[in-house]
């Protein structure tokens, strides 16, 4: 699939708050931001900085707010673990986080050194003027500002791969990337679920890989999805959304999810026959508060809105 390439640098320097899917980076050329496609138009800062948001990839939450209630995170060992192993893995050490006194809950991290080269491939913004791309360290394949077909060897030397590949985020597939691509990633995936106690994945004793969003977790409050289960992290979005809005149980959820209008297609197994609208298609609340959802995130394949 033709992608757009663009050469520049990755950077922590400043009041930054990246984590296991999301990065600052800024191109060599600044005015190559201006080729990106997508919804909304990619705004960088004055230097030319503009998150970037890694395709596929959907790492625990480390500094939601949501439009609702304070800013929640989702456990933090696996969380900090996630932005490590990313920052890490493009060059940085020596990380460093401390309390961002404007933002409550959120933290701002540094390293050494602050910037690393490296390039990313995408293939346009999300709603929210992010670039969606793939992630790649050291020398681009090719020269920045031109599309670039991408095959499934370049999919693997990325670190949305390695990401996967480690257990330390979930896939989230959107329906602009292509099968090839999404089939190397999902392949990422699955090896990452059949090494026991590896990252985000549990092993059920049976010997069977089940992870808890599909093995159901007790919500009480809001500690149960920040101390306690990890789960998906859009799910744990959309729970964070319901219970800041202070209902006294899970009743109303599946009203809730079916309220948020997020669309998608089940790949598999048992594909849907079309679009369906809203997570209470795949979600379910058991009595006594359990939540689970009846499908992996990797047989789902979300549509742009």
């Amino acid at each position: 699939m033709p992608m757009l390439l663009i050469k520049g640098s990755f950077h922590l320097s400043g009041r930054t708050s990246p984590d296991g899917d999301t990065l600052p980076f800024v191109p060599d050329y600044v005015g190559e931001w201006k080729l990106v496609g997508g919804c909304e138009k990619v705004k960088p800062t004055r230097e030319g900085r503009a998150s970037v948001r890694l395709e596929g990839v959907d790492a625990l939450e480390t500094h939601y707010d949501g439009p609702y209630g304070e800013v929640e995170r989702q456990p933090r060992e696996l969380g900090d673990a996630a932005t490590n192993s990313l920052l890490e893995w493009l060059g940085f050490r020596d990380i460093r986080r401390v309390p961002d006194p404007d933002h409550p809950g959120s933290e701002n991290i540094s390293a050494t050194p602050d910037r690393v080269p490296g390039y990313i491939l995408t293939r346009g913004t999300d709603i929210y003027g992010r670039c969606v791309a793939l992630v790649g360290r050291g020398v681009p394949p090719g020269a920045s500002g031109y599309e670039f077909d991408v095959r499934e060897k370049l999919v693997r030397e990325t670190a949305n791969h390695h990401m996967l590949a480690e257990g330390l985020a979930y896939p989230m597939f959107y329906g602009g990337l292509p099968w090839d691509l999404r089939k190397e990633l999902t392949a990422a995936v699955l090896q990452a679920k059949t090494a026991p106690g590896k990252g985000v994945w549990k092993r059920d004793a049976n010997g069977e890989t089940v992870d808890v969003t599909l093995r159901g977790a007790k919500v009480v409050d809001m500690t149960s999805i920040t101390q306690g289960a990890v789960i998906l992290p859009k799910l744990f979005r959309r729970l964070k959304e319901y219970l800041s809005l202070g209902y006294p149980n899970l009743d109303g959820f599946p009203a809730y999810l079916g309220g948020s209008m997020d669309r998608f297609r089940i790949l598999g197994p048992n594909p849907s026959p079309g679009e369906l609208v809203g997570l209470q298609n795949v979600v379910r609340v058991l009595n006594g508060g359990t939540v689970l959802m009846t499908h992996a995130s990797e047989d789902l394949l979300f549509i742009e809105k």
